[in-house]
């Protein structure tokens, strides 16, 4: 295995050893948020150290390299419901679209609020 494969391994378990904390914290604390969340929040800061960024960097990598894979399950789970697909498929089309417009609506609020302040917090 090449010195690329170790560091998306050793990314890999920095990942799902994080996860595994947020879950952890989400059931011993009865926090609302999932624990993969809480792993993600508990990574942000670690990223700061050049070493397990290029670890996780490693990982990311491979798994961006190979995304399509993880579309595959999805597929067959379409095809093997297409019956509920058929029935159901207008109201799942509003039900994405909205949200979708609704996600972006929110997200142009939210840079249009925090583009007017300064770097320290205070009004332009």
């Amino acid at each position: 295995m090449t010195d690329q494969g170790f560091e998306g391994l050793k990314g890999l378990a920095w990942l799902l050893a994080l996860q595994s904390l947020g879950e952890l914290l989400a059931h011993a604390l009865d926090l609302p948020f999932p624990g993969p969340v809480i792993g993600m929040v508990l990574l942000l800061p670690l990223l700061r150290l050049a070493r397990i960024r290029r670890h996780v960097a490693a990982c990311a990598d491979f798994l961006l390299r190979h995304l399509s894979l993880l579309f595959v399950p999805v597929g067959v789970g379409v095809m093997s419901h297409l019956g509920l697909l058929s029935t159901y498929g207008l109201r799942i089309l509003v039900a994405i679209t909205l949200s979708t417009w609704a996600g972006m609506a929110a997200t142009v609020w939210v840079l249009r609020v925090t583009r007017g302040r300064t770097t320290d917090g205070g009004e332009q």
